[in-house]
């Protein structure tokens, strides 16, 4: 069960999006997509959940390519988690998570054994069964966005796709919700700002810039000092933490030497 990108070129409203952008996310682990703000996080995601179709190039899932897949089977296979997700209806944490057996029920049935059974056991993967019954708007940020990965996880998907998932929360909840998504038997692709978290918690990242891709691999090998001063404009210190045995970046004024 493979997802990869061939030559992606995007243009929306006379900008160019993506330029040729080419990728392979590995299967079962955790790919970080980071680059500066406007560098085509969000598009490519989109573009590899089918929900936008390129100029160019292709997605493939499992060597055919999202053209050649039906709508209902392709979401049963990827779930996205947008960045901003809200609703503006008065509901309750389950029939939000219910929401993502809608790919696996026929159109105006009901809820069946099996979808409540999915529900529950996503609530329970991500800390909030006992929230079931709670109202959406109610919530912290941190629930929600576990909550939205509950719904994703009802979808029963073999991928998952996130954008910015940590925004807005705090430190605390930044860890967990990164820690849930790491243990997830899945393959993942998760959009972040934070070099540190990205290099903490993904096995790949692919850093884009400018609608492009600059590199993909490990976290040693993309986040050195010269691409990070080339794409983010700022001088930095990278080295393994003896705490974590992660990567850690350390960004340095203009008096600081590397």
């Amino acid at each position: 069960m493979s997802l990869r990108a061939e030559a992606l070129h995007w243009r929306l409203g006379g900008h160019a999006l993506l330029a040729g952008v080419s990728l392979q996310v590995p299967i079962g682990g955790v790919l970080g997509l980071i680059g500066p703000n406007g560098s085509g996080k969000s598009s490519l995601l989109r573009l590899l959940a089918g929900l936008a179709r390129p100029d160019a190039g292709q997605v493939w899932l499992d060597e055919r390519s999202l053209g050649q897949w039906r709508r209902r089977p392709l979401a049963r296979r990827i779930a996205l988690v947008e960045q901003h997700a809200s609703t503006e209806a008065d509901i309750r944490v389950e029939d939000v998570v219910r929401l993502g057996r809608t790919p696996h029920r026929a159109l105006l049935a009901g809820a069946s054994a099996e979808d409540e059974q999915a529900v529950s056991a996503a609530l329970e993967r991500v800390g909030m069964q006992s929230r079931r019954l709670q109202a959406w708007h109610s919530l912290s940020g941190g629930e929600r966005q576990r909550v939205q990965i509950a719904r994703a996880l009802a979808q029963q998907p073999s991928e998952l796709l996130l954008d910015e998932p940590t925004n807005h929360l705090d430190i605390q909840h930044q860890l967990e919700l990164l820690t849930l998504v790491r243990q997830l038997p899945l393959t993942c692709v998760v959009a972040l700002h934070d070099l540190n978290l990205a290099a903490r918690f993904c096995d790949q990242l692919a850093l884009l810039h400018q609608g492009t891709l600059v590199a993909q691999g490990s976290p040693a090998d993309v986040l050195t000092p010269e691409r990070l001063r080339r794409v983010y404009g700022v001088r930095a210190h990278v080295e393994t933490s003896a705490a974590t045995g992660h990567l850690r970046i350390e960004y340095l004024s203009a008096d600081q030497n590397p």
